[in-house]
């Protein structure tokens, strides 16, 4: 059976990211049995979205951490 294939863009439009996004999620290997022809990004049509590694996962927002260190709201930096 052979792999059908979808685009960096459709990949992005499915997934909710950008094309970017789901670029540098191929260069990085994050999206299993992609493959690379030419300058265009081959991605497996049934491939899942990779998780984000990105999130703040444990840290506090910024508003509290400015309240604890009794830093104004309005003073910029």
């Amino acid at each position: 059976m052979e792999l059908e294939w979808i685009s960096p863009q459709q990949a992005a439009d499915k997934w909710g990211v950008s094309a970017r996004r789901v670029q540098a999620l191929c260069i990085n290997g994050q999206i299993s049995d992609v493959q690379r022809m030419g300058r265009v990004w081959l991605i497996p049509k049934d491939a899942p979205k990779p998780s984000d590694g990105r999130a703040r996962n444990g840290r506090k927002p910024i508003k509290s951490l400015n309240k604890k260190l009794n830093v104004d709201e309005d003073r910029r930096l």
